[in-house]
Protein backbone atom coordinates (compact mmCIF):
# COMPACT_ATOMS: atom_id res chain seq x y z
CA UNK A 1 0.00 0.00 0.00
CA UNK A 2 1.59 3.30 -0.79
CA UNK A 3 1.91 5.75 1.67
CA UNK A 4 0.81 9.35 2.03
CA UNK A 5 2.50 12.46 3.37
CA UNK A 6 2.44 16.36 2.68
CA UNK A 7 5.31 16.30 0.02
CA UNK A 8 6.06 19.75 -1.94
CA UNK A 9 3.19 19.47 -4.44
CA UNK A 10 0.89 19.85 -1.20
CA UNK A 11 2.30 23.04 -0.46
CA UNK A 12 1.91 24.20 -4.08
CA UNK A 13 -1.81 24.17 -3.75
CA UNK A 14 -2.64 25.23 -0.65
CA UNK A 15 -6.57 25.61 -1.54
CA UNK A 16 -7.51 22.61 -4.67
CA UNK A 17 -9.71 23.94 -7.20
CA UNK A 18 -13.54 23.38 -6.60
CA UNK A 19 -14.01 20.30 -8.52
CA UNK A 20 -10.83 19.06 -7.64
CA UNK A 21 -9.86 16.15 -5.39
CA UNK A 22 -7.72 16.60 -3.07
CA UNK A 23 -4.60 14.70 -1.27
CA UNK A 24 -4.66 13.94 2.59
CA UNK A 25 -2.33 16.77 2.92
CA UNK A 26 -4.41 19.71 0.94
CA UNK A 27 -7.27 18.65 3.21
CA UNK A 28 -4.96 19.00 6.28
CA UNK A 29 -4.07 22.63 5.22
CA UNK A 30 -7.98 23.53 4.61
CA UNK A 31 -8.82 21.77 7.94
CA UNK A 32 -5.91 23.01 10.32
CA UNK A 33 -6.90 27.31 10.48
CA UNK A 34 -10.31 25.77 12.20
CA UNK A 35 -8.84 22.80 13.91
CA UNK A 36 -5.41 23.36 14.94
CA UNK A 37 -5.01 20.18 16.89
CA UNK A 38 -6.42 18.09 13.21
CA UNK A 39 -3.76 16.03 12.22
CA UNK A 40 -3.05 13.09 9.48
CA UNK A 41 -3.70 10.57 11.60
CA UNK A 42 -6.81 11.92 12.82
CA UNK A 43 -8.20 12.05 9.46
CA UNK A 44 -7.32 8.52 8.53
CA UNK A 45 -9.28 7.95 11.56
CA UNK A 46 -12.05 9.57 10.89
CA UNK A 47 -12.21 7.68 7.33
CA UNK A 48 -11.91 4.30 9.58
CA UNK A 49 -15.13 5.21 11.38
CA UNK A 50 -16.85 5.82 8.05
CA UNK A 51 -17.29 9.71 8.84
CA UNK A 52 -16.11 9.90 4.81
CA UNK A 53 -15.16 8.00 2.02
CA UNK A 54 -12.53 9.49 0.03
CA UNK A 55 -11.76 7.96 -3.65
CA UNK A 56 -8.72 5.88 -4.15
CA UNK A 57 -6.25 6.09 -6.90
CA UNK A 58 -5.26 2.51 -8.67
CA UNK A 59 -2.11 3.27 -6.32
CA UNK A 60 -4.14 3.58 -2.99
CA UNK A 61 -3.51 7.64 -2.71
CA UNK A 62 -6.61 8.67 -1.14
CA UNK A 63 -8.37 11.50 -3.27
CA UNK A 64 -10.88 13.97 -0.89
CA UNK A 65 -13.51 15.92 -2.40
CA UNK A 66 -14.29 19.19 -1.50
CA UNK A 67 -17.68 17.49 -0.09
CA UNK A 68 -15.31 15.27 1.95
CA UNK A 69 -13.72 18.20 3.56
CA UNK A 70 -17.17 20.04 4.46
CA UNK A 71 -18.09 16.63 5.88
CA UNK A 72 -15.24 16.40 8.19
CA UNK A 73 -15.17 19.73 9.27
CA UNK A 74 -19.34 19.59 10.50
CA UNK A 75 -17.97 16.03 11.91
CA UNK A 76 -15.39 17.96 14.10
CA UNK A 77 -17.78 20.69 14.85
CA UNK A 78 -20.09 18.40 16.65
CA UNK A 79 -17.28 16.44 17.80
CA UNK A 80 -14.95 19.50 19.23
CA UNK A 81 -18.03 22.35 19.93
CA UNK A 82 -21.20 20.05 20.97
CA UNK A 83 -19.29 16.86 22.44
CA UNK A 84 -20.90 14.30 20.26
CA UNK A 85 -19.57 10.58 20.24
CA UNK A 86 -18.43 9.52 16.62
CA UNK A 87 -21.59 6.85 16.70
CA UNK A 88 -23.80 9.72 17.30
CA UNK A 89 -22.19 11.46 14.97
CA UNK A 90 -22.05 8.54 11.74
CA UNK A 91 -26.10 8.59 12.94
CA UNK A 92 -26.72 12.47 11.78
CA UNK A 93 -24.28 12.38 9.01
CA UNK A 94 -26.25 8.80 8.16
CA UNK A 95 -29.69 10.50 7.97
CA UNK A 96 -28.80 13.72 6.31
CA UNK A 97 -27.42 11.11 3.84
CA UNK A 98 -30.88 9.58 3.27
CA UNK A 99 -32.29 13.36 3.02
CA UNK A 100 -32.76 14.56 5.93
CA UNK A 101 -31.98 18.35 6.75
CA UNK A 102 -29.05 19.20 9.12
CA UNK A 103 -30.28 19.49 12.46
CA UNK A 104 -29.82 22.75 14.58
CA UNK A 105 -26.60 22.43 16.62
CA UNK A 106 -29.17 23.33 19.21
CA UNK A 107 -31.15 20.13 18.98
CA UNK A 108 -29.07 17.63 17.36
CA UNK A 109 -32.06 15.91 15.50
CA UNK A 110 -32.02 15.82 11.87
CA UNK A 111 -35.49 17.35 10.70
CA UNK A 112 -37.66 16.68 7.54
CA UNK A 113 -37.54 19.51 4.27
CA UNK A 114 -40.40 21.58 4.59
CA UNK A 115 -41.55 20.65 1.41
CA UNK A 116 -41.78 16.79 2.87
CA UNK A 117 -44.32 18.28 5.04
CA UNK A 118 -46.09 21.38 3.70
CA UNK A 119 -49.86 20.84 2.83
CA UNK A 120 -51.01 20.40 -0.92
CA UNK A 121 -54.47 21.93 -0.37
CA UNK A 122 -55.90 20.61 -3.66
CA UNK A 123 -52.56 19.26 -5.42
CA UNK A 124 -51.69 20.83 -8.89
CA UNK A 125 -50.12 18.45 -11.45
CA UNK A 126 -46.71 19.63 -10.51
CA UNK A 127 -46.67 18.26 -6.80
CA UNK A 128 -47.45 14.35 -8.09
CA UNK A 129 -44.46 15.10 -10.24
CA UNK A 130 -42.81 15.78 -7.22
CA UNK A 131 -40.09 13.27 -6.09
CA UNK A 132 -37.74 13.80 -2.88
CA UNK A 133 -35.34 11.34 -1.76
CA UNK A 134 -36.40 11.36 2.23
CA UNK A 135 -35.85 8.25 3.91
CA UNK A 136 -36.44 7.63 7.44
CA UNK A 137 -35.88 4.59 10.01
CA UNK A 138 -38.79 3.52 11.67
CA UNK A 139 -37.42 5.35 14.81
CA UNK A 140 -37.17 8.74 12.64
CA UNK A 141 -40.63 7.87 11.23
CA UNK A 142 -42.16 7.55 14.77
CA UNK A 143 -40.71 10.32 16.23
CA UNK A 144 -41.36 12.85 13.65
CA UNK A 145 -44.73 12.14 13.22
CA UNK A 146 -45.85 11.61 16.98
CA UNK A 147 -47.58 8.41 16.56
CA UNK A 148 -46.65 5.45 18.34
CA UNK A 149 -44.54 2.14 17.49
CA UNK A 150 -48.51 0.36 17.87
CA UNK A 151 -49.78 2.93 15.88
CA UNK A 152 -47.28 2.47 13.04
CA UNK A 153 -47.56 -1.41 12.91
CA UNK A 154 -51.71 -0.51 12.59
CA UNK A 155 -51.15 1.72 10.02
CA UNK A 156 -49.02 -0.82 8.23
CA UNK A 157 -51.26 -3.49 9.32
CA UNK A 158 -54.28 -1.62 7.20
CA UNK A 159 -51.89 -1.25 4.13
CA UNK A 160 -51.96 2.63 4.50
CA UNK A 161 -47.98 2.64 5.18
CA UNK A 162 -44.96 0.29 4.21
CA UNK A 163 -41.54 0.58 4.06
CA UNK A 164 -39.52 0.98 0.74
CA UNK A 165 -38.49 -2.55 -0.98
CA UNK A 166 -35.41 -3.96 0.15
CA UNK A 167 -34.30 -0.57 1.96
CA UNK A 168 -36.42 -0.18 5.39
CA UNK A 169 -36.88 3.00 5.75
CA UNK A 170 -40.13 5.09 4.77
CA UNK A 171 -40.57 7.96 2.32
CA UNK A 172 -42.04 11.53 2.87
CA UNK A 173 -45.47 9.99 1.54
CA UNK A 174 -45.64 7.56 4.67
CA UNK A 175 -44.49 10.77 7.03
CA UNK A 176 -47.64 12.07 5.56
CA UNK A 177 -49.26 9.39 5.73
CA UNK A 178 -48.63 8.90 9.23
CA UNK A 179 -48.73 12.28 10.73
CA UNK A 180 -52.25 12.90 8.96
CA UNK A 181 -53.20 9.27 10.85
CA UNK A 182 -52.32 10.55 14.47
CA UNK A 183 -54.34 14.06 13.42
CA UNK A 184 -57.59 11.97 12.79
CA UNK A 185 -56.65 9.87 16.29
CA UNK A 186 -57.46 13.25 18.20
CA UNK A 187 -60.97 12.70 16.71
CA UNK A 188 -61.53 9.28 17.94
CA UNK A 189 -60.47 7.20 14.22
CA UNK A 190 -58.16 4.71 14.53
CA UNK A 191 -56.53 3.38 11.79
CA UNK A 192 -58.91 0.59 11.17
CA UNK A 193 -60.96 3.44 10.32
CA UNK A 194 -59.14 4.60 7.88
CA UNK A 195 -59.06 1.49 5.46
CA UNK A 196 -62.18 3.43 3.83
CA UNK A 197 -59.43 6.13 2.35
CA UNK A 198 -57.28 3.73 1.41
CA UNK A 199 -60.19 1.38 -0.66
CA UNK A 200 -61.17 4.89 -2.47
CA UNK A 201 -57.89 5.53 -3.79
CA UNK A 202 -57.44 2.31 -4.88
CA UNK A 203 -59.97 3.02 -6.93
CA UNK A 204 -58.55 6.22 -8.09
CA UNK A 205 -55.62 4.36 -8.73
CA UNK A 206 -57.24 1.61 -11.11
CA UNK A 207 -59.13 4.77 -13.23
CA UNK A 208 -56.15 6.16 -13.51
CA UNK A 209 -54.22 2.97 -14.99
CA UNK A 210 -57.13 1.93 -17.26
CA UNK A 211 -56.66 5.18 -19.58
CA UNK A 212 -52.97 4.91 -19.03
CA UNK A 213 -53.32 1.18 -20.66
CA UNK A 214 -53.58 2.48 -24.59
CA UNK A 215 -50.84 4.58 -23.88
CA UNK A 216 -48.14 1.87 -22.33
CA UNK A 217 -48.56 0.30 -25.59
CA UNK A 218 -45.99 3.28 -27.30
CA UNK A 219 -43.18 3.07 -27.73
CA UNK A 220 -41.72 6.33 -29.05
CA UNK A 221 -39.28 8.26 -27.17
CA UNK A 222 -41.39 10.53 -25.65
CA UNK A 223 -44.13 7.77 -24.64
CA UNK A 224 -42.67 7.80 -20.65
CA UNK A 225 -42.49 12.18 -20.45
CA UNK A 226 -46.50 12.04 -22.18
CA UNK A 227 -47.71 8.61 -19.63
CA UNK A 228 -46.11 11.13 -16.29
CA UNK A 229 -47.98 14.02 -17.75
CA UNK A 230 -50.73 12.40 -17.61
CA UNK A 231 -50.86 10.64 -14.19
CA UNK A 232 -50.13 14.09 -12.52
CA UNK A 233 -52.56 15.56 -14.49
CA UNK A 234 -55.39 12.74 -13.55
CA UNK A 235 -54.06 12.44 -10.15
CA UNK A 236 -54.48 16.48 -9.36
CA UNK A 237 -57.80 16.17 -11.05
CA UNK A 238 -59.39 13.00 -8.90
CA UNK A 239 -57.96 14.50 -5.75
CA UNK A 240 -60.18 17.93 -6.71
CA UNK A 241 -63.18 15.34 -7.56
CA UNK A 242 -62.72 13.59 -4.74
CA UNK A 243 -62.49 16.38 -2.40
CA UNK A 244 -65.38 18.52 -3.68
CA UNK A 245 -67.75 15.41 -3.40
CA UNK A 246 -66.79 14.96 0.19
CA UNK A 247 -67.34 19.06 0.71
CA UNK A 248 -70.44 18.98 -1.16
CA UNK A 249 -71.38 15.84 0.97
CA UNK A 250 -70.33 17.26 4.25
CA UNK A 251 -72.69 20.35 3.12
CA UNK A 252 -75.53 18.39 3.88
CA UNK A 253 -75.20 17.42 7.36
Amino acid sequence: MATESTDSSTARSPVAARGARMNIGEVLELLREDFPSISIPKIRFLEEKGIVTPERTSAGYRKFSHADVERLRYALVLQRDHHQPLARIGEILDAIDRGLEPPPLVDLTPTVPDVALSADGLPSPESFRRHDDLRLSRRELVKIAGISEEQLDELEQYGLVAARRGTGHYDSDALVIATTARELADFGLEPRHLRAFKTAADREVGLVEQVLAPQRRASDPAASARREDTVSQLAALSVRMHATLVKAGLSRL
